[in-house]
């Protein structure tokens, strides 16, 4: 759907200023008990989400957060418990995966920029949002960045009758002498956090995306929420999702509770002056982008597009002209 349809105002819709959205959004945590701070660093990300696009990946995950028993269960301050100069082992202490994730991808920034390069996992945690968040945080301080996420079963195998995978996204970014270059994708055919928004809002699936409870083809999103999805891209994207479940178990996510399809966090973090020295990297990855968007273009063809570049372009955009939130979701998040 083209992105200028999303944004377009309905009676089933309500426009936001980024501020008003911090402020829905953190009234809505701290009501489900989270502190201040707490909430600050949740809504910060949910609001970023929004502005770039994701609509499904913002505000509405207040509402998944705060239907989740973790949420009303103890929650442990985020700790190191396993550490070398250029790795570590975090303990999420229950805390939902926009805080715990984003103290991860820190320690990695830390780390890399001391050592050259760092590898930090992260576990007893859940629901970590948009993977290009915390990989353009560790960008924007001159390293490379990769990110994957492993989580509890929503994807059924090529064949399979129930869920075996997680979504499992993947991100990768690199500092540019223009910017951040973040690519970022879901392994999923459809992202979980956008079954749940279309199954509040009566909204059915793509064709040949959802599988109801019992392993059937379902284009109802309800039906699908008890079920699952499709990997995409067919034994590909499996492929990859199986890869990213692996590397979950790296991160620490079976020292939870055993589970080997569980929630793990891992980022690796690397300083590129430590290969080519400072400012080569930048530079050259400027130029790959200049080079890729130069590409002679086919007929009817505007412009060539490089990953990110729609996303940071979206995000200004909504800035000035506002962000458009679901009435309902809206609705629910006050009724908080």
């Amino acid at each position: 759907m083209a992105q200028d349809l999303l944004d377009q105002d309905t009676p089933d819709t309500i426009r936001v200023t980024e501020a008003e959205a911090r402020r829905i959004g953190e009234r809505a945590l701290k009501a489900v008990g989270y502190s201040q701070e707490d909430a600050t660093i949740v809504v910060d990300q949910l609001v970023d989400n929004a502005l770039c696009g994701y609509r499904f990946a913002s505000l509405p995950r207040i509402l998944t957060i705060a239907a989740d028993q973790r949420t009303y269960t103890e929650r442990k301050p985020v700790t190191v418990i396993r550490e070398t100069p250029s790795s570590a082992l975090v303990d999420g202490g229950n805390q939902v995966g926009y805080i715990a994730a984003f103290r991860g991808a820190e320690i990695a920034a830390e780390k890399a920029k001391a050592s050259g390069i760092a590898m930090v996992g992260v576990y007893n945690s859940f629901y970590s949002g948009r993977n290009a968040f915390f990989v353009e945080h560790i960008v924007k301080q001159g390293l490379v960045a990769i990110h994957s996420s492993s989580a509890k079963p929503h994807v059924l195998p090529p064949g399979g009758a129930a869920p075996a995978l997680g979504t499992n996204p993947f991100c990768v970014g690199f500092p540019s002498a223009n910017g951040p270059v973040i690519y970022d994708i879901g392994t999923a055919s459809v992202m979980w956090g956008e079954v749940l928004l279309m199954a509040r809002l009566g909204h059915e699936l793509p064709e040949g995306t959802g599988f109801d409870k019992d392993g059937n083809p379902t284009r109802d999103a309800a039906k699908a929420a008890e079920g699952g999805v499709s990997a995409f891209g067919g034994h590909k994207g499996f492929g990859l999702s199986f890869a990213i479940q692996a590397l979950g178990l790296l991160a620490g996510a079976a020292l939870t509770s055993g589970n080997v399809t569980d929630y793990g966090f891992l980022f690796i973090a690397m300083d590129p002056a430590a290969m080519l020295g400072a400012g080569q990297f930048e530079a050259q990855m400027a130029e790959l982008v200049e080079r890729v968007k130069a590409t002679p273009k086919q007929p009817g063809v505007e412009e060539i597009r490089i990953p990110s570049e729609r996303a940071f372009r979206e995000r200004e955009r909504r800035r000035v002209e506002g962000i458009v939130l679901d009435r309902a979701v809206v609705d629910a998040l006050n009724a908080l």
